[in-house]
């Protein structure tokens, strides 16, 4: 095939840590990129050549934004859905597709889609309040504890609640939202396919991800995850899986429930670059970023196989500073060959705010496991001005 870079333009609508890392890894195929976000100082703006201020729900600001795009693409999925449509009629090449943007963004939709189509997933109910989520306590449709999680906007941990009591009844989530019964998980997992228009495609080996006991938020991830064998074989199928039936284009992230039974769960998905891929950025892979700029350009997929394992590390803002982001540790762990870190350019910070991540590559797992604590007890990110 003959590559021409310069002939057509990729829109991306988000302009975060994602759309930052996106940008930078398609400085290296020369793609002419352009980021649309409603913030003037969003982490892309300071490496993109093309950056426009506009509203993800306003469809004029996306209309206007896609002109001269022949693609279009996505790094977070809370966008008005109805101007990839309208624009996937105006032949733009729409990646991930609206269609199936339609169920990602609904948590309802999501677990009614794996169900339909033969996959495990946890119990669930719809509930649209305190009255039906009481209703069905009292029928012991489900019991204490289980989880609510809001059925649009969440992420970063944000709108999921684990309920352990009655107490907890007296502060829960509002809006249209599910409940699930609570896995008995040994671990949870990610597994990222990237999957192109002709339907081919390529896996990354599965994650295990440990979570920060009060944000539902990433703290450390190993790959390849700590499971024997044979479920990390059916955890990548069951994402091929997925992403075949979805036929979508670009990025798919599973994550899944190995439980104490030995059975595996779906628990959510997601049509974008995802946290639990960043360490492909530096275990010898073919990125996640990079492939699905591959995929959406038609280039041909690259190598998921790491050159060894690695542990991920977010890098998030400390308990009690809120204000201008200062990092300390910084001199410290720089000189480790094996540490790599990645700041996202957010000049502001916040208590669990990601502000950026730290990968650690090498050979023995259980001395990076030690590397990766001392990093994280190290690298801090703070304020001038303790809040």
């Amino acid at each position: 095939m003959v590559f021409s870079p310069s002939i057509f333009t990729i829109g991306v609508l988000g302009g975060g840590q994602l759309g930052k890392m996106m940008a930078m890894e398609a400085m290296r195929l020369d793609l002419n990129m352009k980021f649309l976000d409603p913030m003037i100082d969003a982490p892309v703006s300071g490496v993109c050549s093309q950056f426009v201020l506009g509203d993800f729900y306003r469809k004029d600001d996306i209309i206007n934004f896609a002109e001269g795009c022949k693609v279009l693409t996505i790094e977070r999925e809370d966008i008005l859905l109805e101007a990839l449509e309208d624009l996937e009629r105006r032949a733009v090449n729409v990646y991930p597709q609206a269609s199936i943007l339609r169920i990602v963004v609904d948590k309802l939709k999501q677990k009614e889609y794996f169900l339909a189509a033969g996959y495990d997933s946890a119990p669930f109910f719809p509930v649209n309040g305190t009255a039906d989520i009481n209703t069905l306590l009292e029928s012991s449709l489900i019991q204490f504890p289980f989880v609510q999680k809001k059925r649009q906007g969440g992420f970063d941990g944000r709108g999921v609640k684990i309920v352990r009591s009655e107490e907890d009844l007296q502060d829960l989530l509002e809006g249209p939202c599910i409940v699930e019964a609570i896995a008995q998980i040994v671990t949870e997992i990610s597994v990222i396919v990237c999957r192109d228009a002709l339907g081919r495609q390529v896996v990354y080996e599965p994650v295990s991800m440990d979570f920060h006991p009060e944000e539902n938020m990433v703290e450390y991830l190993v790959c390849p995850a700590e499971l024997p064998p044979d479920f990390a074989h059916q955890a990548k199928a069951i994402a091929l899986s997925l992403s075949a039936k979805l036929e979508h284009v670009g990025l798919l992230a599973v994550e899944m429930f190995w439980n104490k039974d030995s059975s595996i769960w779906i628990n959510e998905i997601a049509l974008r670059p995802h946290n639990s891929g960043h360490h492909t950025l530096d275990d010898g892979s073919v990125s996640q970023f990079e492939n699905h700029l591959r995929a959406i350009c038609g280039l041909p997929l690259g190598s998921t196989e790491a050159s060894g394992p690695s542990i991920m590390i977010n890098l998030l803002g400390s308990e009690g500073h809120t204000g201008l982001a200062q990092y300390i540790g910084m001199d410290e762990v720089m000189i480790d060959p094996h540490v790599h870190i990645h700041l996202y350019g957010k000049t502001h910070t916040k208590p669990h705010r990601k502000m950026g991540h730290v990968t650690i590559t090498g050979t023995d797992l259980a001395a990076m496991k030690s590397k990766a604590h001392w990093v994280k007890q190290t690298l801090r990110v703070i304020s001038s001005e303790s809040s």
